[in-house]
C-alpha cells in the first residue's frame, strides 16, 4: 500500500510490522511528496517510522547521501538512542545510510569521529548546538528536518537552540515536526520554519487508555509510603514503575522501598548516561522490578511488560498522566494505573485530568493485610506446587528425615520451612498496617509549641505541616494543635509529653521540599531579634531548645510599613 523501496520493505517485514498506524497512513505518503508535515500525535502511534520511512526512502533516491542529509531532534537522551536504534533496524539492508545518535552524558570525542561519516544525525538541542558550535558538525547538506515531541522540548527550554538549529539548515529543506500539544509557541515555529504545511491528527489517545484499568485511592497525609508499600505488596507486580514530579522525591523513594526489602532503583536526570543505560537494562531484563521515576527522564521506555503504573504524585496535567500511564498496557497487553491522592484538593485535580481526557477514574481501597496476606497466600502455594512438580535436592531430603529420627511431625517440620521462606513478607506487612498509636498525652492535655523555619513565601499551608509531623513522628492528626504561618517561620502546638519526640524526629526533615529545622518555642523568654538572626550562639542541647519567636501579631503591621514583608527569617 506504501510503496516502499526493497530494502525498507524487507527491514519492515523483519521488524514484524504488518499494517501501518493511523499516523503512518497519512504522514508517510505526505512526506514522500516533499510536503511539510504538522503531526498531533501521542507516544506509542508509531510515528517514528511515519517520518524514518520517507526519510530514508528519499536518501535511497538519491545519488549523493555525503554529508548530513537527515536531522532528528528530541528532547531527552533515552529517545534519542531509541529513535536511532529504531532508523538503524529500518536501515539495516539499505547501503551507504550511517544514522548516527548525540546526545549529552556521553563522551565527545567518540561523538565526533561517528560525525564524520554519518549521514543521518539523530540528537537532543544542547549536544547538537555543541557540535555546532565546536564546528564537528555541519548542516549546510541537510535536507529534511524532523522535530518530534516538539511541545516538550519546548517545556524543557529548548526554543531558542531548535530556532538556531533550524536557521543553520538551508532554506530548502523539508520540515516536520510532531507533538502531542499546539500551544502558541509551537505554531510560531512552525510559521517561521514551515512552508504551507499539512496538519494531520492521529489521536490515538482512547485507543491507548482502552487497555488501562485506572484507578486512584485516597489515603491521608503523611500515609502515602505505607499506601505504596501495601499496593505493591498486594499486586505483586513483576515490573511497574512509580512516578514522582521530583528528583529529590525519586530518591528518596527509592531508598525507602529499598530498606523495605523491593528490588528498585530510581531514574532521573541527575544520573549519568551510563547510569541511566545500566538502570533502563536492569529494568528490561527483570533484574529490578520497580522503577521510580521522573516524568522527563521516563521519556523514552518502551518496555513492553510493565504490569502497573503508580502515580505517587499527582501529574502536573493531563499530558503528563497520559504519558505516564501509557508506560502500560502496551503493545495491546492490559495494563493498570494507580494515582495515589491525599486529601480533596488532590481528588479534585485527578477528577479535572480524568474530565479533560474524557476517561473514568475509577477509586478503589487500599488493601488490608488480610487482602495481603490471603493474596501472599495463594503466590506462596503456587510456588510451592512448581518446587514439588520439580525435584527436591537431595540434601533437603536428608535433612526430613533427620527431623523425623528427632522426634518432629512431618506437619510441622514443613510448616515451619514455609515460616523460615515466607515470614518476613508477614512481618513486613504487619509492620505497615499496624495502626500508629497515639503519643501519650498528659491528663492536663498541655500543650507545647515548636517552631519551623518555613512558610507562607515557601508556600507551605498546614496540611504540610501535619504531614510532615505525622510522616516521622507517632503523632496523628487529631492530636496536633493550632498552627500559625508566617511568611517564613510557623508556630505548631503538639502534646507536651510529646516534645522531645518531635524535636528529634524532625531532624533532617523536609517540607514543601525544603529542608527545616524545629526548634522549641518558649513564650515568656527572648524573642527573634528583628530581621530573623539568633541572637548570641547556642551548642549542645541549647540548639533544640530555642528561646525565640517570631514579632507579637500586633506589630506585624507596623513591622510590614518598615521592612515591606511580615516576620523574618529564622
Amino acid at each position: 500500500m506504501l510503496d516502499l523501496s526493497a530494502p525498507v520493505r524487507r527491514a519492515v517485514q523483519e521488524l514484524g510490522f504488518v499494517e501501518p498506524t493511523n499516523i503512518q497512513k497519512q504522514a508517510i505518503p505526505a512526506i514522500r511528496d516533499g510536503k511539510d508535515v504538522i503531526g498531533r500525535s501521542r507516544t506509542g502511534t508509531g510515528k517514528t517510522m511515519a517520518f524514518a520511512v520517507p526519510a530514508v526512502e528519499m536518501m535511497l533516491s538519491r545519488e549523493d547521501v555525503s554529508g548530513v542529509q537527515v536531522l532528528v531532534l528530541l528532547p531527552t537522551r533515552e529517545l534519542a538512542m531509541q529513535c536511532c536504534g529504531e532508523i538503524k533496524k529500518l536501515t539495516r539492508f539499505c547501503e551507504g545510510i550511517r544514522p548516527v545518535e548525540v546526545y549529552g552524558g556521553a563522551p565527545m570525542d567518540r561523538q565526533i569521529l561517528r560525525l564524520k561519516r554519518a549521514n543521518i544525525v539523530v540528537g537532543t538541542p544542547g549536544r547538537i548546538m555543541d557540535h555546532l558550535r565546536r564546528r564537528t558538525l555541519k548542516l549546510d547538506r541537510v535536507k529534511f528536518v524532523v522535530l518530534d515531541e516538539a511541545d516538550e522540548m519546548l517545556s524543557m527550554g529548548f526554543k531558542e537552540d531548535m530556532e538556531t538549529i533550524l536557521r543553520q539548515t538551508p532554506d530548502t529543506r523539508q520540515t516536520v515536526l510532531f507533538s502531542a500539544t499546539m500551544p502558541e509557541e509551537i505554531l510560531s515555529i512552525t510559521h517561521e520554519f514551515q512552508k504551507d504545511p499539512i496538519m494531520i491528527e492521529a489521536d490515538q489517545q482512547k485507543a491507548t487508555l482502552e487497555n488501562i484499568r485506572q484507578t486512584f485511592v485516597n489515603v491521608p497525609m503523611g500515609r502515602k509510603q505505607d499506601c505504596l508499600k501495601l499496593l505493591l505488596y498486594y499486586y505483586a507486580p513483576k515490573l511497574s514503575i512509580v512516578f514522582c514530579n521530583t528528583k529529590k522525591m525519586a530518591e528518596e523513594l527509592a531508598g525507602v522501598l529499598e530498606e523495605e526489602g523491593f528490588s528498585v532503583e530510581a531514574l532521573h536526570g541527575d544520573l549519568k548516561q551510563s547510569q541511566r543505560t545500566t538502570v533502563l537494562d536492569k529494568f528490561r531484563n527483570g533484574i529490578v522490578s520497580i522503577l521510580v521515576a521522573t516524568d522527563v527522564a521516563a521519556r523514552g521506555i518502551d518496555v513492553s511488560n510493565v504490569e502497573y503504573v503508580f502515580n505517587y504524585d499527582i501529574p502536573q496535567n493531563a499530558e503528563y498522566y497520559v504519558h505516564r500511564i501509557g508506560r502500560t498496557g502496551r503493545v495491546g497487553k492490559a495494563g493498570t494505573s494507580v494515582t495515589i491522592c491525599s486529601g480533596r484538593r488532590q481528588a479534585l485535580d485527578l477528577k479535572g485530568i480524568a474530565d479533560s481526557l474524557g476517561c473514568r477514574i475509577e477509586e478503589i481501597s487500599v488493601p488490608s493485610k488480610d487482602d495481603i496476606q490471603y493474596r501472599m497466600g495463594e503466590a506462596n502455594l503456587s510456588e510451592m506446587e512448581e518446587v514439588l512438580k520439580g525435584k527436591v535436592p537431595e540434601s533437603y531430603r536428608r535433612m526430613v528425615d533427620l527431623l523425623l529420627q528427632n522426634g518432629y511431625h512431618l506437619y510441622d517440620i514443613a510448616a515451619a520451612a514455609l515460616s523460615l521462606h515466607f515470614a518476613s513478607q508477614e512481618i513486613r506487612v504487619q509492620d505497615i498496617t499496624e495502626e500508629r498509636k497515639p503519643a501519650a498525652v498528659s491528663g492536663s492535655g498541655e500543650m507545647s509549641r515548636i517552631l519551623l523555619n518555613i512558610g507562607r513565601a515557601s508556600r507551605v499551608a498546614p496540611n504540610h505541616v501535619v504531614g510532615a509531623l505525622t510522616e516521622r513522628t507517632s503523632l496523628i492528626g487529631a492530636e496536633i494543635g493550632k498552627i500559625e504561618i508566617f511568611d517564613d517561620c510557623s508556630l505548631v502546638s503538639v502534646p507536651k509529653e510529646s516534645l522531645d519526640e518531635v524535636l528529634d524526629s524532625m531532624i533532617g526533615a523536609k517540607i514543601c521540599g525544603r529542608p527545616v529545622s524545629t526548634v522549641f518555642y518558649e513564650e515568656k523568654e527572648h524573642r527573634r531579634p528583628a530581621g530573623g538572626q539568633r541572637s548570641g550562639k547556642r551548642t549542645g542541647s541549647e540548639r533544640n531548645r530555642s528561646l525565640f519567636s517570631p514579632a507579637p501579631k500586633t506589630d506585624r503591621r507596623r513591622q510590614t510599613k518598615r521592612s515591606g514583608r511580615r516576620g523574618g527569617k529564622v
